[in-house]
């Protein structure tokens, strides 16, 4: 289960010993390449696929790795591989739908060293930065960050400021956005082509580190963030010429249990005029916590429709990680 070594960066794009500040090699080695399976009736199948193939960090001397959480959502089955050829099963532990984390605990000794993080703080726009990938050199990339903004995702996802980097990773899922101290600052997440607000530029988007540490110790107690779980709609929004419209609902989801259809543009939550994703989102977490009724008012066919949606905890409609 390795992983095909057919492609590599060209060689003025890695990284190289003498262009940084830390141990490069111990950097490179701490990305593992990360293997999930997904039973066919998982409820992300259809979305995201039954075998996903991503990156993990190694973050903590106990073997414990950061990944995205897509990766390992609804996982069956996990595989590691280190950069030695090391191959190890793994077990999801957590992901946070807030932030997209994903923490797996390898089942044995991998035998790599554990990443320091850092903050996003430290590195500003225009910073060099490396975006490692596993399979050494090869497939890390030396880049630039090039935006911190806000970003939104039409599966009900917002991050206050992510990170954005160029030139782009092409297998970017759980990549590993390491510092010119070697510290870490991201995990990759997305490939965009609006990396920058006033132009059209390819980058890839990274989860900031700094939202690790206040949720760590309850991922890890609890496999998720204490407290209430913010109401989820099942509702795939995005913006088209100024509207927000539905483009597609999560199949006896919430919204789709609703009645709420395929083209349907949003106009207000809870009576409040919502003009952006961000905006939509966050006024359904703010009407309370998974469960709340949320009503939209929608505009369909030329008319106005009112439609209280019965919230739901997004974690409830997914298959849970089985230790074996």
């Amino acid at each position: 289960m390795s992983e095909p070594r057919t492609w590599a960066f060209p060689a003025k794009l890695q990284p190289t010993p003498n262009e940084v500040r830390f141990d490069l090699k111990a950097a490179l080695d701490s990305a593992v390449l990360l293997r999930a399976e997904i039973p066919d009736d998982a409820f992300t199948a259809s979305i995201l696929g039954t075998e996903r193939v991503g990156n993990g960090v190694v973050i903590r001397d106990d073997g414990l790795i950061l990944t995205i959480g897509y990766l390992i959502t609804e996982a069956r089955s996990i595989w590691l591989t280190t950069n030695s050829g090391t191959v190890m099963a793994g077990h999801p532990l957590a992901y946070d739908q807030t932030t997209g984390f994903g923490l797996v605990q390898p089942l044995g000794r991998l035998g790599v060293p554990a990443l320091e993080r850092g903050t996003v703080a430290s590195s500003p726009i225009g910073a060099d930065v490396v975006v490692i990938g596993h399979g050494g050199r090869a497939h890390s990339l030396k880049a630039k960050i090039i935006a911190k903004r806000e970003f939104a995702g039409y599966w009900e996802y917002v991050l206050d400021e992510a990170v954005f980097t160029a030139p782009t990773h092409p297998q970017w899922g759980g990549t590993a956005l390491v510092d010119k101290a070697g510290q870490l600052l991201g995990i990759g997440s997305l490939l965009v082509q609006d990396a920058l607000t006033d132009e059209a530029v390819d980058g890839n988007m990274f989860v900031p580190i700094d939202l690790l540490d206040p949720i760590l110790d309850d991922l890890l107690r609890l496999g998720r963030p204490a407290g209430p779980a913010r109401p989820w709609l099942g509702m795939y929004t995005t913006e088209l010429q100024g509207h927000l419209v539905v483009g597609g609902l999560a199949k006896g989801g919430p919204a789709d249990s609703a009645g709420v259809r395929l083209g349907d543009v949003v106009l207000e939550v809870a009576d409040e005029r919502v003009s952006s994703l961000a905006e939509l989102f966050r006024r359904v977490w703010r009407a309370g916590p998974a469960g709340t009724q949320i009503l939209l008012t929608l505009a369909r066919d030329g008319a106005l429709s009112r439609v209280p949606v019965h919230s739901g905890d997004r974690n409830d409609f997914l298959k849970k990680p089985q230790m074996h």
